[in-house]
């Protein structure tokens, strides 16, 4: 392990061989209560769900810029009021079962994992220009509302700008860069951003990759796997967690994973 490694912010303790994807996003309307609630149903104790601000600057649980995907409304998340974004159903677009589901907070989520009992990854998911702003309100809020009897909780994103604010704001805050296929320079921007684990998607991960980043001391988590055969595979190769939208697929794989 390099000498920055060392200084990084220690990962979570006991990470998850497993995590629901924006909740149990096959199963219920992601990155909403409903969601939440079918993955802790589930048998997961660790969600991952992404973090957008409304234009007011309150931080909510939404994955796309737009609403237009996963709710009866359209427009800019950024454009759209906290006010705004509560009047529109985040349900009815997955199924009749969700009609009437809201764009949660970041805070109504917190307090909802704290029932749940549930962990996190928090997808810092920043509007275009809203990497800096994001960042500080989301691991603000963070640290001012998050459970002290809950995993301590990983911010995560592509965005290596909201990233480096994180970093400045709340340094002890564990952080992860997530990538698409491993970039040649990861190595050098784990290190600048103080990174204490690399998201990648699975597809883009060979035995090899997973083993040049576990030799640099990183955890690696794969998104998103829904297939119990390549979770096995991805286990044995030594990937640490895997983001999956079906955690009742997998459940099986990360227990022998996990033995």
């Amino acid at each position: 392990m390099t000498a920055a490694a060392a200084r990084r912010p220690r990962a979570v303790d006991a990470l998850p061989r497993l995590i629901g994807h924006r909740g149990a996003a096959d199963l219920a309307a992601e990155n909403t209560e409903a969601g939440f609630r079918k993955a802790a149903a589930l048998g997961a104790r660790w969600v991952e769900f992404d973090v957008h601000l409304s234009a007011d600057g309150v931080p909510v649980v939404i994955h796309d810029d737009t609403v237009d995907r996963t709710t009866d409304g359209k427009g800019a998340v950024a454009a759209l009021t906290l006010a705004d974004l509560k009047r529109l159903d985040a349900g009815s677009w997955f199924g009749a079962a969700f009609k009437g589901a809201r764009i949660p907070t970041l805070e109504e989520t917190i307090a909802l994992l704290d029932e749940l009992e549930l962990g996190a990854v928090v997808e810092i998911k920043p509007s275009p220009g809203q990497e800096a702003a994001t960042a500080e309100a989301a691991v603000a809020m963070l640290a001012k509302r998050w459970p002290a009897h809950l995993p301590a909780p990983m911010v995560s994103s592509f965005q290596r700008p909201a990233l480096a604010r994180a970093q400045e704001s709340a340094p002890g805050i564990a952080r992860a860069l997530t990538v698409g296929a491993l970039p040649a320079d990861w190595r050098q921007a784990a290190d600048r951003l103080g990174v204490s684990a690399i998201h990648a998607d699975h597809r883009r991960l060979d035995r090899a990759t997973v083993a040049m980043v576990g030799q640099a001391g990183l955890p690696l988590f794969a998104y998103t796997v829904n297939d119990a055969e390549r979770a096995a595979e991805l286990y044995r190769w030594g990937v640490l967690a895997l983001f999956t939208n079906r955690p009742d697929l997998l459940t099986a794989a990360a227990r022998e994973a996990t033995i």
